[in-house]
């Protein structure tokens, strides 16, 4: 069952990131989802993304918000390198 539940949050989590990507794609940049352990979703910017000053305003006021409002059971957002 909790595999389950995590493939939810997973599919759920990356409808997020699609609606997110344009924008990302339009400043060069992307966001790749790399896993999610107990809540933790972590993510990896590309690109311009990831080496852009605005980064973490990008992933704290963008991206982690987002999934706060629109995923159940997420809690944080990470980045990983």
């Amino acid at each position: 069952m909790a595999e389950t539940q995590n493939l939810e949050m997973r599919e759920q989590v990356e409808e997020v990131l699609d609606k997110l990507r344009p924008f990302l794609l339009r400043d060069g940049g992307d966001v790749e989802l790399v896993d999610i352990e107990e809540g933790v979703v972590k993510v990896r910017l590309m690109g311009a993304c990831g080496s852009c000053p605005s980064s973490t305003i990008t992933l704290k006021a963008g991206i982690e918000r987002a999934l706060l409002e629109e995923v159940p059971g997420v809690v944080e957002l990470e980045q990983v390198f």
